[in-house]
């Protein structure tokens, strides 16, 4: 079975699991149900699924810390399921790296309905890597598609996720032209206004000598973002 249909759900709570689990499998995913960090972590190591979605009250550890490991050892999708409501949770989660984070008690249909479109931006994604054999070289950076690798020509290497992938791609591809934040997000659904701008920072760490005051990908205020630096591609 191809990973892309694969989904793990940590949650102890497992009438949470059960519920989520049903609802996905309807739609054809096979879902696995974990109730600690510890065991998702194992499975995880045996066989990355295409998308985890996170309690983050486990019993063993916690969830933010969880989602920070995945997201920095693994390139899967990861979705926060949580009855944790404030702005401040959004905002550090999605900083982490997670790409949706959907607040308990939920609409299961909304839950499907997001997972869906993460899991086809997720496999798209991948796809046009695949298909894409040339490197992006801007300012002082070459970016590789295909891996999801960035380099600089002072050493400094980084690793996107397929969200940033997505963000960076669409600015390469129109240098110095001024994309909104529905057009950097597409059909992607976010779980608040600043999802884009979360998700933006986390593109600037790893492009930016000094992400707090960017040169190459700059905020037009109102309007979106764009890359201010020429781009050539090269086989």
């Amino acid at each position: 079975m191809s990973n892309h249909k694969i989904i793990y759900v940590i949650d102890d709570e497992k009438d949470i699991c059960q519920l989520v689990s049903q609802e996905l499998e309807q739609f054809g995913y096979h879902v696995r149900s974990f109730t600690t960090g510890a065991q998702a972590c194992h499975a995880i190591r045996t066989r990355p699924p295409v998308l985890c979605i996170i309690d983050l009250g486990l019993p063993d550890m916690d969830g933010m810390e969880l989602v920070k490991q995945l997201c920095e050892l693994h390139s899967i999708g990861v979705m926060i399921l949580s009855g944790r409501n404030s702005v401040p949770d959004k905002v550090l989660g999605l900083e982490l790296g997670a790409d949706d984070y959907i607040v308990k008690p939920f609409v299961p249909r909304e839950l499907v309905a997001r997972v869906n479109s993460l899991v086809r931006r997720i496999t798209n994604s991948e796809t046009q890597a695949k298909h894409e054999t040339r490197t992006a070289r801007f300012a002082n950076l070459s970016y590789d598609p295909k891996t999801l690798s960035l380099s600089s020509t002072d050493g400094r290497q980084a690793e996107l996720s397929s969200a940033e992938h997505d963000l960076l791609i669409k600015l390469l591809k129109t240098p110095k032209t001024i994309l909104s934040r529905d057009q950097l997000m597409g059909d992607s659904t976010g779980p608040f206004d600043r999802s884009i701008d979360v998700r933006m920072s986390r593109v600037r760490k790893k492009v930016e000598q000094d992400p707090k005051n960017p040169e190459i990908i700059k905020t037009i205020y109102g309007v979106g973002y764009i890359l201010t630096t020429d781009v050539s591609w090269h086989n």
